[in-house]
């Protein structure tokens, strides 16, 4: 792909930081104690900081890169009600009740983020205007079909089929055989709402430090723990792992059981009024039922369509993972083929193996992670359960808090695995099943 795919202002950052860039921060210094410290600050790190500083802990929050700078202000923007197993296979492994409360705790993590944002305030562009998930082929669309007659009426997804005859009511493409609308998904500006929870968390007094790596831990004797970082040492009493796709070597439990995966997103050149309607007549969020799944959305100001999805393994070029997202944008929108690329950018998630989030304390270290791909709703609300937990509060406990966080043999964090597994992923996306 030539040059000409670019706009003459293209950049290789995320779309969302031309509104909402990281955030200044003068020179920190380190205290040497402190209640609680938070290893990444982003939506984990930061909703646990909020409740721990506001409990009367003092709280400091350490970050490797710049406040924010992973995926909290690098994703899609897609808030959902996303647990990824469905209840059949849940009720399979947990039993009918624990399967029902770990798929009520989407909904619940969804609804926390709408009263959150309401009652701080906050302006981040909060939607609800829904999501459109289209079937790739005939076979899926029978399957969400009926998958939809299996939810618990206690739920209240009000989720609906739209057959492909009817499509166009909700995308303006002949690539899919119809799809299931959920009305209650939504969608916001994600860096002005991790920039927003930076200034509430600063607010109730707590300390941030970036560009702050921690490089180990010790467990004290006496309690507590020895942090080290690139700026010193810190005492601390309780210590969370907030790191999620991000997970690294100081901490080799938490990374042998998340498998980092690059998600890649463009946002096209602004377009005509007309052409994004026809695109996204509802501006609703929209997805698809491949394994390898596409995402993406009108922006905000619905000049542009941000268009993400799994196409490459760990890539780290947005100028490499640029290209096959036009390309796949436009087998979806044909009318998208002479349309530029404005921004071109990569972050990375945490998947399990169980494809579940992970929630509790080894060790001492407490941590939340691992939300495949869902984490605006889930990173948020499991963070905020984290720091309850962590003040003693009842409402801290969670259907999850007893789940094995499963890993597997040999695996030590780096996904060797994930090259033969998307290259499998895509035969199968081509199949008819």
């Amino acid at each position: 792909m030539t040059a000409s795919l670019y706009t003459n202002d293209f950049r290789e950052t995320p779309y969302w930081w031309d509104q909402a860039p990281r955030p200044p921060f003068p020179d920190a210094v380190l205290p040497e104690r402190t209640d609680v410290l938070i290893v990444g600050s982003g939506y984990t790190g930061l909703s646990a900081a909020l409740e721990t500083a506001r409990g009367g802990r003092s709280t400091l929050v350490v970050d490797a890169e710049e406040t924010g700078w992973g995926c909290s202000s690098r994703n899609g923007g897609q808030v959902s009600t996303s647990i990824k197993p469905g209840l059949a296979k849940l009720t399979e492994k947990y039993g009918a009740n624990l399967a029902f409360e770990m798929r009520r705790e989407g909904h619940r993590a969804l609804d926390y983020m709408e009263d959150f944002i309401r009652r701080e305030g906050l302006k981040v562009n909060w939607e609800r205007v829904g999501r459109f998930h289209a079937a790739h082929n005939p076979r899926r669309y029978e399957i969400e079909t009926k998958a939809l007659k299996s939810i618990p009426k206690e739920l209240k997804t009000d989720a609906y089929a739209v057959p492909r005859s009817e499509q166009h009511s909700e995308i303006g493409s002949d690539a899919y055989y119809g799809g299931i609308v959920m009305p209650h998904h939504a969608a916001l500006h994600p860096a002005k709402y991790e920039n927003a929870l930076v200034s509430l968390v600063r607010q109730a007094g707590a300390t941030i430090v970036p560009n702050c790596r921690v490089t180990g831990t010790v467990r004290e004797s006496g309690g507590g723990f020895t942090v080290m970082t690139a700026k010193g040492a810190v005492h601390a009493r309780e210590v969370i792992v907030a790191t999620n796709g991000y997970t690294g070597e100081v901490t080799p439990w938490q990374r042998r059981r998340v498998i980092p995966i690059g998600s890649y997103i463009i946002a096209t050149d602004d377009l005509s009024p007309e052409l994004a309607k026809e695109l996204v007549p509802n501006a609703r969020t929209l997805s698809d039922t491949r394994r390898l799944v596409f995402y993406y959305r009108l922006s905000h100001d619905r000049k542009k369509i941000l268009f993400g999805g799994r196409v490459a393994y760990m890539e780290n070029d947005p100028r490499v993972s640029a290209p096959r997202l036009h390309d796949q944008m436009t087998r979806i929108f044909p009318q998208l083929k002479a349309t530029k690329v404005s921004h071109s950018w990569v972050g990375f998630v945490a998947y399990t193996f169980d494809t579940l989030p992970h929630f509790g304390q080894h060790d001492g270290l407490y941590y939340a992670m691992g939300y495949c791909g869902s984490g605006v709703s889930l990173a948020s609300y499991f963070g905020m359960r984290l720091g309850q937990k962590l003040l003693g509060k009842p409402e801290g406990k969670t259907p999850f808090d007893n789940c094995t966080f499963e890993t597997r043999p040999l695996y030590t964090g780096f996904p060797w695995f994930l090259a033969p597994s998307i290259l499998w992923y895509r035969i199968l996306d081509r199949l008819p099943i």
